[in-house]
């Protein structure tokens, strides 16, 4: 349901400490993750053999591996594009340059079924659908809401089943009840997600009726809307709920979820619609369901509650 800037030196220790995922770098100039999220990060990164040991324990699947198309198969590589400020989804690790979380490993599980060494690539979100619509990436893991309209261009498989939620300060933060109650108010959003879209839907519906619009405040990362709360610019931010629990439970008392949490729908892996990646995906996430990976990948970055049955992953299974 969901995109990612470069700080000044001076200004990056004191950045660090409200942006909540990110301070570090990455080749495409990205946040990387913050002294808030350090606990979840260096147990990942301290244990990174164990990380890839969980990654690939299922080991290459025969019939997962006659999937994957031959172009895929003979470099031996998937290349995958995460927007690495979205924690615990995915961000980077405490070496400054490591993609992590939910996301990272899931897709080395996937690679590994299908026989193949993951490269994990951080791109700004805007970036990864043109760049699978182009060749350049051969999946895109990055917290995709599979929509009608990303499936005209890429194809999906879904994985997970997410909602979206507000976060605000926790002290003399403004405290809503649902969407409906946003007329007025200023809310931060990462630039191309679909909170971005919904705030914008909302505010027509709030102007509608009479009352005040939405003021939304787009940012190209997750980590600059996350920072536009903490310092005041924004009454309330606006991410996918495990995105949004996370930064609640990691800046120790600055945050709080509000309101009900809205509009659940699917995460899919995107995909480009040639060579015909998808079949392979959906298969080797079937497995990795049932052999018990998955849910081992999810339980470890506190997510289990978006994990779903076998029976509800499909290739493009929007559901607006």
């Amino acid at each position: 349901m969901r995109s990612r800037r470069s700080l000044l030196p001076a200004a990056l220790p004191a950045l660090c400490a409200l942006a909540v995922v990110g301070c570090g770098s990455s080749s495409s100039s990205t946040s990387s993750s913050a002294s808030s999220s350090s606990s979840a990060a260096s147990s990942s990164a301290s244990s990174s053999a164990a990380s890839t040991s969980a990654a690939t324990a299922a080991g290459a699947n025969a019939a997962v591996v006659k999937l994957v198309p031959a172009s895929i198969r003979s470099k031996g590589t998937l290349t995958v594009a995460a927007d690495a400020s979205y924690a615990p989804d995915e961000f980077i690790g405490p070496d400054g340059h490591t993609v992590i979380g939910m996301d990272a490993d899931l897709s080395k599980a996937l690679g590994a079924v299908m026989g193949l060494k993951v490269s994990m690539v951080n791109v700004t979100f805007d970036q990864i659908i043109p760049g699978l619509a182009a060749g350049k990436y051969d999946m895109g893991a990055s917290s995709f809401t599979d929509t009608k309209a990303r499936e005209k261009v890429v194809d999906f498989v879904d994985y997970a089943n997410v909602g979206e939620s507000f976060y605000t300060k926790a002290n003399g933060g403004k405290t809503i009840g649902s969407i409906a109650d946003i007329c007025g108010l200023t809310v931060s959003v990462e630039s191309t997600t679909t909170e971005q879209t919904d705030a914008a839907a909302q505010s027509k519906k709030c102007t509608a009726a009479g009352k005040p619009p939405v003021k939304v405040l787009v940012f190209p990362n997750q980590n600059l809307a996350n920072l536009a709360v903490s310092d005041g610019r924004a009454q309330l931010g606006f991410a996918d709920t495990p995105v949004a629990a996370y930064q609640v439970k990691k800046t120790n008392g600055l945050f709080k979820l509000t309101g009900a949490a809205y509009a659940t729908a699917p995460y899919g892996l995107a995909l480009p619609k040639k060579p015909g990646l998808a079949p392979a995906v959906e298969a080797a996430l079937k497995v990795l369901i049932a052999n018990g990976t998955y849910s081992k990948i999810f339980a470890k970055w506190g997510v289990q509650s978006i994990a779903i049955p076998a029976s509800q992953v499909k290739i493009n299974g929007a559901t607006s």
